[in-house]
C-alpha cells in the first residue's frame, strides 16, 4: 500500500508540474497578458487528500458516480478553491455559464432582466434592466434576494442565483425580496421574457426655456458606446443648451466600453487608473474616441450606478467636465479579467482596483455627488421627481454661467 501511495504521489507531482507550466490568457474585460501558473500549485499532501476523498466517494457513496456526476465534482472542486478567496467577483464559471454571460454581453438572453451582485454573503439587486419583467414587477436597486421559487439562496453563489432566475421566455419564477424599511418579505411572481438589451436612448427636454439633451445609458455592453454616439448625434441635430447623462441603475459592464463612453464627453485626458499587484494589471487609460458633447454637462447617478458607471462619473467629475447629481454610487471598483480554460470554462479573477483620475479609490466607497438629490428612477417621466429636480438645478446653473459671461 505504501508503495502504491508513493507511486501515486509521484504521478500527481509530475502531472502538477506539467499543468503548472501551462498558461492561460485573459480573453475579455481588462486584459493583463499571459499568466504562468506556479509550478507546484498545491502541496502533494493536498493532492493526495483530494484523491483519497474521491476514492472514498467512489467506494462508499450510496449511488454510483457516473461521468456526469464526476464532472460536477471536478468543477465543484475548482469553484470551492476559487471561492475560498472570499472575493465574490473572483469566480470560476463552467462552459455553459460562460456562454450565457457572453450572450448577455452581446445583448440578448432569456430571463427576468436584472443585474445582481454579492456583498457580505447576501445576493443584492444592483439594478433592474429597463423595460424588463423585473423592472415592471417593481424590483429595485438594493433589494436583497432571499428566495427563488421555494429555494433559499442564502449561502449560494451569485452564478447559481443567476441560473435560477434565467429560463425560457414565458416560464414563471417567484422571487422573494427583503427590502430596507420593510419588515415582511416581498413576493414577486414574474414571467420570464426574451431580454433584448438596447442600452442607450435620448430626447430633448424643455426646462426654463432651455433645450436639455437627455441621454440615458443603462448598461456598458459591447454596443453601448456606438449606441450612445448615435443617440447623441440625433439629439443634437436641432441644437441643445446642455446635456444630462443619466447613469442611474447602470451596473457597469466592460472597462474598455466605459473608457469609450467617457471619451464621447471629454476632449482629451485620463479616464481611469488601474492599480494591481502585478505590473501587467496596472495602467493609466485615456480617452479613445472623438468628443461629441461639448456643451454644459450633468451626470445623474444613484446607489445602482456601479463599476463602469463610476469610472465614467469619476472621469467627468475630476476633469471638471461635468457636475454630478443624485445619490452616492454603489462602490464596485474592481477589475476582473476572464481567463479562458481549455474546456470552454473560465476564471474571472480580480486583478486590480479602479481609481479616478485624481486618485480616489471607488471600491466600497462609491462616488459622492456634487449636489445630492433624493428620489428614485422611474420610466414614467412625470413620476421621476429626481430627474425633474436635477433638470431645474442644471438649468439654473446654465443660466447663471451665461449671466456671469455677460457681466464679464
Amino acid at each position: 500500500m505504501n508503495r502504491r501511495r508513493a507511486l501515486l504521489a509521484l504521478v500527481l507531482l509530475v502531472a502538477s508540474f506539467w499543468l503548472g507550466r501551462a498558461s492561460v490568457a485573459p480573453v475579455s474585460g481588462q486584459t493583463v497578458g499571459s499568466q504562468e501558473l506556479s509550478v507546484f500549485p498545491f502541496h502533494p499532501r493536498f493532492l493526495l487528500l483530494m484523491r483519497q476523498a474521491r476514492a472514498l466517494l467512489d467506494q462508499y457513496y450510496v449511488e454510483s458516480l457516473d461521468s456526469e456526476v464526476a464532472d460536477r465534482m471536478a468543477y465543484g472542486a475548482i469553484k470551492g478553491m476559487v471561492s475560498a478567496l472570499g472575493d465574490p467577483y473572483t469566480r470560476f464559471v463552467e462552459p455553459r455559464e460562460l456562454e450565457e454571460e457572453r450572450m448577455e454581453m452581446s445583448g440578448e438572453y432569456g430571463g427576468v432582466g436584472m443585474y445582481i451582485g454579492q456583498r457580505d454573503g447576501r445576493i443584492l439587486v444592483i439594478a433592474p434592466i429597463e423595460d424588463t419583467p423585473a423592472e415592471r414587477a417593481g424590483i429595485k436597486a438594493g433589494d436583497e434576494i432571499v428566495k427563488v421559487d421555494d429555494k433559499s439562496v442564502v449561502g449560494m453563489t451569485q452564478d447559481k442565483v443567476v441560473r435560477m432566475l434565467r429560463g425560457n421566455p414565458g416560464t414563471r419564477v417567484t422571487v422573494w425580496i427583503r427590502r430596507e424599511g420593510r419588515e415582511d418579505l416581498l413576493k414577486f411572481d414574474i414571467v420570464r421574457d426574451l431580454i433584448k438589451i438596447k442600452v442607450a436612448k435620448g430626447e430633448v427636454l424643455e426646462q426654463r426655456g432651455l433645450r436639455i439633451g437627455y441621454l440615458r445609458l443603462s448598461y456598458f455592453n459591447q454596443k453601448a458606446a456606438d449606441e450612445l454616439a448615435e443617440v447623441i448625434r440625433r439629439v443634437s441635430e436641432d441644437g441643445v443648451d446642455g446635456y444630462v447623462l443619466d447613469l442611474r441603475n447602470n451596473p457597469g459592464g466592460l472597462l474598455d466600453v466605459g473608457i469609450d463612453v467617457a471619451s464621447l464627453f471629454m476632449e482629451r485626458g485620463v479616464v481611469v487608473e488601474v492599480r494591481g499587484r502585478s505590473g501587467r494589471a496596472e495602467g493609466v487609460y485615456s480617452t479613445t474616441r472623438e468628443q461629441l458633447v461639448k456643451g454644459p454637462l450633468a451626470v445623474l447617478v444613484n446607489e445602482g450606478s456601479a463599476s463602469a458607471s463610476e469610472i465614467v462619473t469619476g472621469a467627468l467629475r475630476d476633469s471638471g467636465r461635468a457636475l454630478v447629481f443624485g445619490k452616492r454610487t454603489f462602490g464596485k471598483g474592481l477589475v476582473q479579467s476572464l481567463f479562458a480554460m481549455p474546456d470552454g470554462s473560465g476564471v474571472f479573477i480580480t486583478v486590480a482596483r479602479y481609481y479616478t483620475p485624481r486618485g480616489d479609490m471607488i471600491d466600497k466607497k462609491g462616488i459622492s455627488p456634487d449636489v445630492e438629490v433624493d428620489g428614485e428612477y422611474s420610466r414614467e417621466r412625470e413620476k421621476d421627481v429626481q430627474l425633474k429636480r436635477v433638470l431645474e438645478l442644471f438649468a439654473e446653473r446654465i443660466e447663471g454661467e451665461r449671466r456671469s459671461l455677460v457681466r464679464r
